[in-house]
């Protein structure tokens, strides 16, 4: 257990400088699955029944779990993140609550993410699917440092897909199938990866209105009709928003409990993974591209700075090579030091654009 519950994200990117990124991707036949979706949509469960069906044929794949707050696994498991730290020991020690727990989770393990890259390398001829589940509080992963971090480090290293597990039995409500949406959205954006809309439990209810909403504008507008509230005026502004978002994305329906679907999966998975080999792929390499150069000239800079202390944006002051004991780096007396500041202050407050150093 680390001593420092609270990891800051530069802190989590320089622990991760270290991991091997290859100029090419390892290998282009390795998927790497990222399962997410909200609290009770049937991820673990999918990644169970998905586990088990490529167990069936005979392609077995390498699963992470990366839920430290859950109780039971109910499948093989190659890495699992309760190994590495203890969610209840955390939250005792650091006094945190349930969300701020799993946080510090997800942060401590991905400052030693390296090593996982590692092992997935060496097992990665046994394996054509790398299977990542979530944890439940989806926020704590899509927006946290750690989240990011893992997810570039994976994209970086094979061929990563998104999969968005939404509950088609609760998305009758048209405003909250909107509201599932524009998280999907959000994520795929804030990702920009390949993303594919899983539509679980459909043993329960058939997800083909689903299809129908995000093919047909009119079928979802008279679905929202009935109610005319502001909610539901809101969500038919934002169908026309998402009408693009919907042309771009993979929809298939899954039922995690029958296996209903998983062929049909499999077969998105392999259509998402050739859009990020031919599309997505080289967008990375150029943002690998740029950060390295980026880094080269922030080297260059410090190493031909010499003597002198390098000012930046963040730093208003520039620190003088020799200061006299009676003045401040304003260069006058104390007195009349807090007089200039008053008086900047005050134009400060009124918008006037004045520099602090003269």
């Amino acid at each position: 257990m680390a001593s420092k519950p609270d990891v800051s994200e530069e802190e989590l990117r320089s622990k991760l400088e270290n991991v091997h990124l290859p100029d090419s991707l390892s290998s282009k036949d390795t998927a790497c699955i990222l399962v997410l979706g909200m609290a009770g949509s049937g991820k673990t469960t999918f990644v169970q029944r998905l586990t088990a069906h490529l167990h069936a044929k005979n392609s077995p794949p390498y699963v992470i779990n990366l839920d430290p707050a859950v109780h039971e696994v109910n499948y093989p498991v190659n890495i699992d993140i309760r190994d590495t730290v203890k969610y209840k020991e955390v939250m005792k020690q650091y006094c945190l609550g349930p969300n701020g727990g799993i946080m510090t989770c997800l942060n401590l393990f991905a400052t030693k993410f390296e090593q996982v890259v590692n092992f997935i390398e060496n097992k990665k001829s046994a394996h054509k699917h790398i299977i990542l589940d979530t944890p439940g509080q989806i926020e704590v992963f899509t927006w946290s440092a750690s989240g990011m971090i893992i997810t570039e480090t994976l994209a970086m290293t094979y061929p990563t897909v998104i999969v968005y597990v939404m509950d088609t039995a609760r998305c009758v409500n048209p405003v909250t199938f909107m509201s599932n949406m524009l998280y999907a959205c959000s994520i795929m954006y804030k990702t920009k990866l390949p993303f594919i809309i899983l539509l679980n439990k459909v043993d329960i209810v058939d997800h083909s209105f689903v299809v129908e909403w995000m093919n047909d504008f009119e079928a979802f507008q008279e679905a929202l009709h009935p109610s005319g509230s502001y909610a539901s005026n809101l969500t038919l502004s934002m169908s026309l928003v998402l009408d693009q978002f919907y042309q771009n994305l993979h929809c298939v329906g899954v039922s995690s409990m029958t296996g209903f679907g998983m062929d049909d999966f499999l077969e998105k998975l392999d259509v998402a993974v050739t859009e990020f080999i031919t599309d997505f792929r080289p967008e990375l390499e150029k943002k690998i591209k740029r950060k390295e150069e980026e880094k080269n000239k922030q080297k260059t800079k410090s190493s031909g700075a010499g003597g002198f202390q390098e000012g930046t944006d963040n730093a208003p002051f520039i620190t003088p090579g020799n200061i006299d004991t009676d003045q401040d780096v304003y260069g006058m007396d104390e007195d009349n030091r807090d007089v200039e500041e008053e008086a900047m202050f005050e134009k400060f407050m009124v918008g006037t654009k004045k520099d602090v150093i003269p």
